[in-house]
């Protein structure tokens, strides 16, 4: 470890960047467990090639992702974790109903030091796709490679529809610069937005390369994976069929454009891949199409074929009387209700006069402090400018905040104009064509040419998302999710001391770890997660429960869910209210917390009883 100068900061202590004398991560491999099983984990750091660079990155048993677990529901495995890593370590088993000394979280257990072992008995109750993580310092951890899937298959034999094959896919963002993991201290940063990457990992590759047969119906489950980034996902000229979500399967199987995912949620859709071609998956948001993995479909076709099964779309009888169970729950009042809020204060500058801007919209600037009124955002202090600009036309300047001759608007402080320019660079909202564009702006981010995922679209949104519709809540991003870093300065600069996290205990005020709530097995509980839009910084969040329990969705913003599915984590959209009912199983002392990684270092979280 090394000094190294933060701006704002004193000096921190960087953590280890360097490649040399480090194994090449392996390939992911599938590990088949039956109860009773022992099995060896073992967290170490590795280099892995992404694009033209060589990083270093942490991983289990050498891959990123780490060895996939399949088990089959009902069983108990256990994992005996050994800690070469950076620093002291847990595993969470995530979306598990474990017991709670195994749950891999400061609650439960003393950290594994380096060059120590831990043993988890795992249980898994419940069929789907789950995954484990780092409970320490997951903004490092996660972003360095520390992730892996358990696919748990099911008892019954047809929970799920017919399929050919199945497959386990993370989908994660990485942020290099300068042919290198941009670098982590001691502190946590990017406390803001989280930090967003700008190269896409698909199973751990910046440039995944998949086949199929033509007719073939592939069961692909995704696990977001990332430190903030949602995901919309879509395969394009495939057909795909919406059958499970966290912890199970839909309610109702449902034929779908796009899947939405929040970090750690996982979906699971089959694919039905109709004609021999060439196909790309992809990540979708308003402005931008992000290339993910190719699919080369060849001319063979599928044995056996499952068309006829793929195009029933079927009802689960499970989840339908659910829905009659939850019914007196939709209009009761919560038992509980917690506000989702941002507390930020960057400072003022001294003996200088001062001006208050946006950080994600800088032509809003106002001579008092206060909040903008296109995105809720708390306007931050800054030394105002002894020179003005056009944002159109930077070359026209003035002493005095007058408006551009050429188009008319409203001159601004220059160092907001340069601002702005840079944000435009560095994110590429511009609607660029062609892969000159692409290459220049992955080579200005360390990518080297190979982001291959930044491929712009002339297409907006199209689609719909399967969970919540298209909602706007009048905060600038379309339909309430920030789908990029719009602030990419200043979230750098924002750590734990000057950026503040709260979950807030709308009954007593308690915010956070002050938060005091004891539940009993066998309880059933109304939770409403109120997203304040009265807030330093309003934005999305992925609400996640501990193994307590599982939860449904029941409404949001009072509409009622339409398909009922076993759910960990919910993502609360910006300004919205969403009502879950949480299913209540297991004793202990478990946590819930935002699942943006650097939310979560900042606080935004607490712990529960349950009796």
């Amino acid at each position: 470890m090394h000094q190294s100068g933060s701006e704002g900061h004193t000096q921190i202590v960087e953590l280890p960047r360097e490649t040399e004398g480090l194994p090449e991560a392996r390939k992911t491999g599938l590990v088949e467990l039956a109860d009773g099983d022992e099995f060896e984990l073992e967290i170490m750091p590795v280099k892995k090639r992404i694009g033209e660079a060589t990083v270093r990155m942490l991983a289990y048993n050498g891959s990123v992702p780490g060895p996939t677990l399949k088990v089959a529901q009902g069983s108990t495995i256990a994992v005996r974790v050994t800690n070469h890593g950076d620093l002291d370590a847990t595993v969470h088993w995530h979306g598990l109903r474990l017991e709670n000394r195994y749950d891999g979280t400061h609650d439960t257990q003393a950290p594994i030091p380096v060059g120590e072992s831990f043993t988890y008995q795992v249980h898994v109750p419940d069929p789907g796709a789950y995954w484990y993580h780092p409970h320490i310092r997951e903004d490092y951890g996660q972003e360095l490679g520390l992730y892996g899937n358990i696919l748990v298959t099911p008892s019954e034999p047809d929970y799920w529809p017919p399929a050919n094959r199945e497959l386990l896919l993370t989908l994660d963002d990485i942020l290099i610069e300068g042919g290198r993991i941009a670098a982590f201290g001691e502190e946590t940063t990017h406390v803001a937005m989280g930090r967003f990457g700008n190269v896409m990992l698909v199973a751990g590759e910046p440039d995944l390369s998949l086949q199929a047969r033509r007719g073939e119906v592939v069961r692909f489950y995704f696990t977001n994976t990332a430190n903030t980034r949602v995901f919309n996902a879509t395969l394009p000229r495939a057909q795909m069929k919406l059958v499970g979500a966290d912890a199970g399967h839909y309610e109702q199987e449902e034929l779908v454009e796009e899947v939405l995912l929040a970090p750690s949620e996982r979906v699971v859709v089959d694919v039905l891949f109709g004609e021999a071609g060439e196909l790309e998956l992809e990540h979708r948001t308003p402005e931008r199409t992000y290339r993910l993995a190719s699919v080369t479909v060849v001319d063979e076709p599928a044995e056996p074929s499952f068309a006829e099964e793929f195009a029933r779309v079927r009802t689960n009888r499970d989840m339908a009387e659910l829905r009659e169970q939850i019914e007196p729950f939709l209009k009761a009042p919560p038992d509980k209700t917690l506000s989702f809020v941002a507390e930020m204060d960057m400072g003022v500058p001294e003996g200088v006069p001062v001006v208050y801007a946006c950080p994600m919209h800088p032509e809003v600037v106002s001579e008092e402090p206060g909040s903008c009124p296109k995105c809720g955002m708390k306007l931050l202090a800054q030394a105002a400018a002894e020179t003005y600009a056009c944002p159109m036309h930077p070359e026209v300047t003035s002493d005095k905040p007058d408006r551009c001759p050429k188009c008319g608007m409203k001159l601004l402080p220059s160092n907001l104009v340069g601002a702005g320019g840079e944000h435009e660079g560095h994110h590429g909202h511009g609607h660029h064509h062609g892969h000159d564009d692409e290459r220049e702006r992955d080579e200005e981010h360390g990518g080297h040419g190979h982001g291959g995922h930044d491929s712009h679209s002339e297409h907006g949104h199209h689609g719909h998302h399967h969970q919540h519709g298209e909602r706007e809540h009048g905060h600038g991003t379309a339909q309430g999710i920030e789908w990029e870093d719009d602030m990419v300065e200043v979230n750098r600069r924002t750590t734990p001391a000057n950026m503040r996290w709260k979950l807030v205990d709308r009954e007593t005020g308690a915010e956070n770890a002050r938060i005091d709530w004891t539940f009993h097995v066998g309880d059933q509980v109304k939770l409403r997660l109120v997203n304040e839009m009265d807030s330093d910084h309003p934005m999305p969040h992925p609400f996640h429960v501990h193994g307590a329990g599982r939860f449904l969705i029941l409404a949001r913003d009072d509409v009622v869910e339409p398909n009922l599915v076993w759910k960990d984590t919910v993502l609360v959209r910006t300004g919205e209210t969403v009502d879950i009912l949480l299913d209540v199983t297991n004793p202990g002392r478990w946590m819930a917390h935002c699942h943006i990684a650097e939310h979560h270092e900042s606080g935004m979280m607490f712990s529960f009883n349950v009796d």
